[in-house]
């Protein structure tokens, strides 16, 4: 598997943070060529289950996410959600995490292991740069001030 981290700090609340990261179907405004799509009734907590649809017409995959880990940001405190991949290509898991800091600012970190079926773990550090570039994208994406 190949594990990477990525960390953000940002001029945001705690919640405003925590509300756009795990804003799925706003992940797929800002990942190219995908769209998320929310497979159970709102709200998010752990059960939760989407699938982020990744490809152009028919030449494409789905990377199925199941929410396993749900503590939103309260009384100062930090929020985590943890999402386990369980696709048909993309295996694995991710960590999303928001802090308080100083100054109004918050602390993101996001940590993913993630694991394409069929793909040598000779590949390992090539998806881990890879994906970190793209969710790291991602991330600035979501947590731009608007």
């Amino acid at each position: 598997m190949a594990l990477f981290q990525l960390e953000r700090t940002v001029q945001l609340s705690p919640d405003d943070a925590w509300r756009r990261l795990t804003d799925w179907p706003a992940h797929g405004d800002v990942v190219p060529l995908t769209r998320v799509t929310v497979l159970t009734r709102p709200p998010t907590r752990e059960g939760t289950v989407f699938v982020a649809r990744t490809g152009l017409g028919p030449l494409g995959f789905d990377d199925r996410m199941e929410v396993t880990g749900w503590q939103p940001p309260s009384d100062g405190g930090p929020g985590r959600c943890r999402l386990d991949k369980r696709g048909r290509v993309v295996l694995g898991w991710a960590e999303i995490e928001v802090r308080p800091e100083p100054g109004g600012r918050t602390r993101v970190v996001w940590r993913e292991d993630v694991r394409v079926r069929f793909l040598p773990s000779l590949f390992d550090p090539l998806l881990a740069a890879s994906a970190r570039s793209m969710f790291g994208r991602a991330a600035d994406g979501l947590l731009r001030t608007r």
